[in-house]
């Protein structure tokens, strides 16, 4: 039930203030700093942790009835209707009270986070006594006081919050039905200012009262009400912060926004945010009806709601994050500390690339911006080029574990992999040649640096001492995924330096005077590319995961009860390391990421021995299992992996959805949806499709893409495929090889489907 807009984000907490697990309002990027402490220390390991501020909660609107407060676990509720509407952006409520004393109370709410106005949420809050007059009570509140949140210290998963106070007091000040009050954090140095105001309807006599202090603030409505005469109460909340502003310019933001805000009212906002919604849903939304086997269980309006639930929450996870990353929980809870992962990249930017194109190059500048510490981190670590971080908020490393945390240096590849896919998908060369091309100099000279040629191994380029995606094989040597990551990595700065020496030599100037680039590392990054060592098992015709994965012991599946699951937190790490077990896709992930660059038959064979072998500890697993399950055939598993990613956080599979919502994942479903069941493949920025389907699927799947500024719909039905070009005047796509040319004048072609 939680609402944002990429950089403000409220939990679903009920109008009162709870019950509740969690009662945050979060702001991306908002975040405090703490030293990380270790047993030992060790040079290199990070030493600053930071962790996002539950920031100034505004949410708050108490309602009491003739001096009876209402309490949501203690009303007699004769009716009671919640709702996260995801085509107006509200979160709806109606609730019907009846007091001890008899008087029924109509209590409806609609609260949105606004998408157009960045800064902004905003609450329409409305009392009706339906048989009885009553002295009516609402009163408003903000409130800046932290409560201490206590974490299972031993969930990794978890945020460890600072006990000490986070918000220090700078300013506060009230007029009239306003409120403002300023914070800052001690030791990240980041200011916050918030501001409530208010507009009242009614026919019934009120006056109204307002307090303010350093963290509280209220302003109190006194309501002699009258049956069936509505109390309608409009409450603004804006929030901008700064590390630069002072307090007062900070505070003159606010009242701006606020003045706007107040002027326009609550049915522009929400006029604003449908229009908005309207247009996401134009060129996000994918419709699904009766495409799934008998045997899944689940109604088809289940699915689609679902599917559209998990849609709606990257959406609201990403976007106005626009100078920030996206967090593994988005900004629906505290988990992970807020910090960003490689799950932008590779999870959450196919679908941005595809449907919202200029959120997916916010992403990827912010990564540009934090080059500089990426460097820095490189030299920390002993290394020429640029180390991006495997958890951060600022751009700095924050793990403090770094043999699941630094050592997964496959973080660079994977964020020059989804520029790849953002160039080739939106022809924005511009932005290569402005910040992409810089990254990939100095990823690809982190990975030379890296590697070495081992006469061991017939002189191949080798990678040590490094973690893949599954964290539960460490510090291993020539992990599968990295190594082939490392060199598409490097062929992508080989290609990009060579064609802008040839055909823009300006920019091919600015980078070398950016990077003091010269010939022989572009000689030296293709041929570690081309000698790049890949494990290969003859016997098994599998990929190894890495040098010693098939020498290690098998784990103990049979004997492992359901209830010591995920392993990580019932089994001491090295127990887990020395193990044939595997955490989440590793080289599956890899076999779908370089896909063209592999046989169906070796997929086959690759998936069918490391998935007895995969836990799905990790909720970034199920989809790509879903992806490469479908690609080779194995529909059954392809389905279960794809309930399991689609319902992760509605059926709260992984237990820990109280932190948040999985958005990864949620990408994962998307991704699920158009290269698994709708045979989307993008290699070399081609679009070609590959349909399937099996007996027991009886409907459709359709989805739109935006490729170079067109929109093709694609539309799989029983027998055909129809592919329309939406918008646009020409594209040139492929269907089982064949090419299909689509126009403004010919906007649609039919191609068979084939069953499997």
């Amino acid at each position: 039930m939680a609402l944002g807009n990429g950089y403000l984000g409220m939990r679903g907490c009920p109008e009162e203030g709870g019950p509740n697990v969690e009662n945050s309002t979060l702001i991306n990027g908002f975040y405090e700093t703490h030293p990380i402490l270790y047993g030992e220390e060790a040079y290199g390991f990070a030493k600053t942790g930071q962790t996002i501020c539950n920031v100034t909660d505004t949410k708050t609107i108490k309602l009491f009835v003739d001096d009876e407060p209402f309490w949501l676990p203690h009303g007699n509720l004769l009716r009671y209707d919640r709702r996260l509407n995801m085509r107006a952006g509200t979160l709806d409520r109606e609730i019907l009270w009846e007091t001890p004393a008899g008087k029924q109370v109509l209590i409806t709410s609609r609260r949105l986070v606004s998408f157009p106005e960045r800064h902004v949420a905003a609450v329409s809050y409305c009392v009706t006594l339906l048989n009885a007059e009553a002295h009516l009570v609402i009163s408003s509140e903000m409130s800046a006081e932290q409560p201490t949140i206590l974490t299972d210290t031993n969930d990794p998963r978890q945020t460890r919050l600072a006990v000490d106070r986070v918000l220090h007091p700078y300013s506060h000040y009230g007029n009239d039905r306003r409120i403002v009050l300023c914070h800052g954090t001690e030791r990240s140095r980041l200011t916050l200012a918030c501001a409530i105001d208010h507009e009242i309807e009614t026919s019934c006599k009120y006056t109204h009262q307002l307090t303010h202090k350093e963290d509280f603030g209220q302003v109190a409505f006194v309501v002699e009400a009258r049956p069936d005469c509505p109390v309608h109460l409009s409450k603004y909340m804006v929030y901008h912060t700064t590390h630069t502003a002072s307090v007062e310019e900070l505070c003159g933001r606010a009242e701006w926004t606020m003045d706007r805000i107040v002027g326009q009212g609550f049915a522009a906002l929400l006029a604003a945010q449908r229009q908005y919604l309207d247009d996401f849903w134009h060129r996000s939304d994918v419709r699904v009806s009766d495409i799934w086997p008998e045997f899944v269980r689940r109604t088809t309006v289940e699915i689609q709601q679902a599917t559209r639930f998990n849609l709606f929450h990257i959406l609201q996870a990403s976007a106005r994050a626009e100078d920030t990353g996206v967090a593994a929980k988005g900004l629906t809870g505290q988990g992970y500390e807020g910090h960003y992962f490689w799950d932008t990249e590779i999870y959450l930017l196919p679908f941005l690339i595809y449907t919202s194109p200029r959120i997916a190059k916010n992403l990827l500048t912010f990564r540009y911006n934090t080059l500089p510490m990426a460097r820095e981190r490189a030299r920390e670590l002993g290394h020429r080029g640029a180390m991006f971080p495997w958890r951060t908020i600022n751009g700095q490393e924050a793990s403090a574990y770094y043999a699941a945390g630094t050592a997964q240096y496959h973080i660079n590849a994977d964020i020059m992999y989804a520029l790849r896919k953002y160039v080739l998908a939106t022809g924005d060369e511009e932005f290569l040649e402005r910040c992409g091309a810089e990254m990939l100099v100095e990823t690809a000279r982190l990975w030379t640096d890296l590697g070495f040629y081992s006469p061991r191994q017939g002189g191949k380029f080798c990678i040590n001492a490094v973690t893949g995606p599954d964290e539960y094989n460490t510090v291993v040597n020539n992990n599968a995924y990295t190594n082939l990551m490392a060199r598409e990595n490097l062929r992508y700065a080989v290609r990009t330096v060579h064609a802008l020496r040839a055909t823009k030599p300006e920019a091919y100037a600015a980078l070398v005077h950016k990077t003091a680039l010269v010939d022989a590392e572009v000689d030296a990054w293709t041929r570690a590319a081309d000698s790049m060592f890949v494990p290969y098992d003859e016997a098994l015709g599998i990929i190894p995961q890495d040098d010693d994965f098939l020498d290690d012991e098998p784990w103990d599946f049979e004997n492992t009860p359901e209830d010591r699951y995920p392993l990580l937190l019932f089994y001491h790490p090295l127990d887990i390391y020395r193990k044939q077990v595997i955490k989440q896709a590793d080289v599956v992930l890899a076999l779908f990421l370089l896909g063209d660059a592999y046989s169906e038959d070796e997929k086959r064979r690759n998936f069918e021995f490391y998935d007895p072998l995969t836990t799905g500890d990790s909720s970034l697993s199920s989809c790509v299992e879903a992806i490469v399950a479908a690609q080779c055939g194995n529909m059954e598993k392809a389905t279960e992996y794809a309930l399991a990613a689609l319902l992760m956080d509605l059926d709260d599979i992984g237990g820990n959805v109280k932190s948040g919502c999985h958005i990864a994942s949620m990408g994962g479903t998307w991704m699920v949806c158009a290269y698994g069941f709708g045979g989307l493949r993008d290699y070399d920025g081609v679009l070609s499709f590959c349909p399937r389907r099996i007996p027991e699927m009886t409907g459709l799947l359709r989805f739109p893409l935006t490729y170079r500024g067109q929109v093709l719909e694609v539309d799989i039905g029983t027998e055909t495929v129809e592919y329309t070009l939406r918008e646009g005047e020409s594209l040139v796509i492929h269907h089982e090889g064949e090419e299909v040319r689509l126009t403004r004048d010919q906007p649609k072609a039919f191609r068979q489907v084939r069953k499997w």
